[in-house]
This record gives structure tokens, C-alpha cells and sequence, in this order.
């Protein structure tokens, strides 16, 4: 698929539940389009990670609120790749340790939280068009793009590939507690296309999304030509 040159930024939103593909699929997406690639999980990590490292008990709020309003960050794109430096140091291997993964849903349940991610997300649009990966894209951090897609697959098969990426984690559990939270839980968006992978390759996934980025975005600009000729007819 050629790469788009929108005119004006705009935003590939891809949600989902863990293990559904995200990741691997939003940068397929991202490297095709020549994208920026933002993964928003990763930004929730580095908060866990510093609040690890600060000793800030994960399950106390307002403790956590009160690390996110005070930590020194800066938000940077390298390689196409968006993400939060903290200090002028990104922990790209500390964050995806154990104790970080199992931080991570008490520091994102946190509204506070959740409301700075959401506007340090919305300032990655400097860098040019995105793929933002997460799990509240599509319904909460820009639930005006026309481009959204929910990524799911069976349990079974979501806990096998954890497995075979040698982690461990109850998905069923994380699944509640990320679909009950009260701050932006996690749910389809309005106008997504739900695509289950359970039996699908990776190429095969981020293959259907381009798909239909294409005909969207085809769709959209045939609106754009139609609106514009009936404005003119209207003069």
C-alpha cells in the first residue's frame, strides 16, 4: 500500500484487549503508512517503572496522581517511535519487567492519570500523522477519527501467545478490571471495525486494517469532492 500524505495529520486508532495483536500490528501499520507509531501502553509502563523506582505505593491514587503531576518528562519521537522520556532517560527494557506489568493496571485505573496521558497523547499530532495503539484510542483520546479498529482474539489463544513470549498473566482478570474501571474503561468504539485474529497472522490483521484505511479514507475524500460540488452549485 503506497503511503498516505494527508493533508492535515490524522490518527490510526487501535484498541484491544492484551495480547490481541496490538503492538505487533500498529507498527506493521505505522511502517507501511510511514506513520508515527505511539504506543500509549508503553507511556503507563513508564509511569509504573518511575513510580517503582520512587517507591510510590501503586495502589495508593492519590499517591500516584500526586508522582504524575510532579515527574519531569518530556515527550520524544525517534525513528518514528513516540514515547516519554523521564529525566532525559527512557527505560525501554526496565518497563517491560514483571514488576512493572503487574504495576501498570493500578497506575492507569487512575483518573488523574488517565486525564494527563490523554492530553500527552493528543500533543503527539506535532509529530505528524499516528498509529496510536491503546486501549481507550478510539473512545476517549480521539474518538474524532474516522479510523478506528478494535483488535480482539479467544482467550486461549490471547494466553498462548503471552505464554510463548514467556509471560505469565491472568488476561481474564486484566480484561475486567481494564473493561470496569471508572476512568475511559475499555470498549469498542463508536464506528470501529472489530476484527477478531484468533485465527489470523499478523500480516494477515494489519493487512485488513490498511485495507480499510484505504477505503475510508477513498469514502472520505469522495464526501470531500461531493460537499464541495454542491457547494459550488449552491453559489
Amino acid at each position: 500500500m503506497p503511503h498516505l500524505k494527508p493533508k492535515a495529520p490524522i490518527v490510526i486508532a487501535i484498541d484491544g484487549t492484551s495480547a490481541s495483536g496490538k503492538s505487533t500490528n500498529s507498527k506493521l501499520v505505522a511502517k507501511a503508512l510511514n506513520f508515527v507509531h505511539v504506543d500509549t501502553g508503553a507511556m503507563y509502563r513508564t509511569l509504573a517503572w518511575y513510580c517503582l523506582k520512587q517507591r510510590v505505593d501503586v495502589q495508593d491514587d492519590k499517591a500516584v496522581a500526586a508522582a504524575c503531576r510532579r515527574w519531569k518528562t518530556a515527550l520524544k519521537c525517534d525513528d518514528g517511535i513516540a514515547y516519554l522520556e523521564v529525566g532525559g532517560y527512557y527505560p525501554a527494557t526496565e518497563i517491560r519487567t514483571a514488576e512493572v506489568s503487574a504495576a501498570v493496571p493500578h497506575v492507569a485505573a487512575v483518573p488523574k492519570v488517565r486525564d494527563w496521558m490523554k492530553k500527552t497523547q493528543r500533543e503527539c499530532l506535532k509529530f505528524g500523522s499516528l498509529v496510536m495503539e491503546g486501549r481507550d484510542i478510539g473512545t476517549n483520546v480521539f474518538p474524532e477519527t474516522d479510523f478506528k479498529y478494535y483488535l480482539d482474539a479467544k482467550l486461549e489463544e490471547r494466553s498462548r501467545r503471552r505464554a510463548a513470549d514467556g509471560i505469565q498473566e491472568n488476561l481474564a482478570a486484566r480484561d475486567q478490571r481494564d473493561s470496569q474501571r471508572a476512568a475511559a474503561p475499555l470498549m469498542i468504539a463508536l464506528g470501529a471495525k472489530v476484527i477478531n485474529n484468533s485465527l489470523m497472522t499478523a500480516e494477515q490483521t494489519s493487512g485488513t486494517i490498511l485495507a480499510d484505511i484505504k477505503k475510508r479514507t477513498a469514502d472520505r475524500e469522495k464526501r470531500a469532492v461531493k460537499g464541495a460540488t454542491t457547494e459550488k452549485l449552491k453559489r
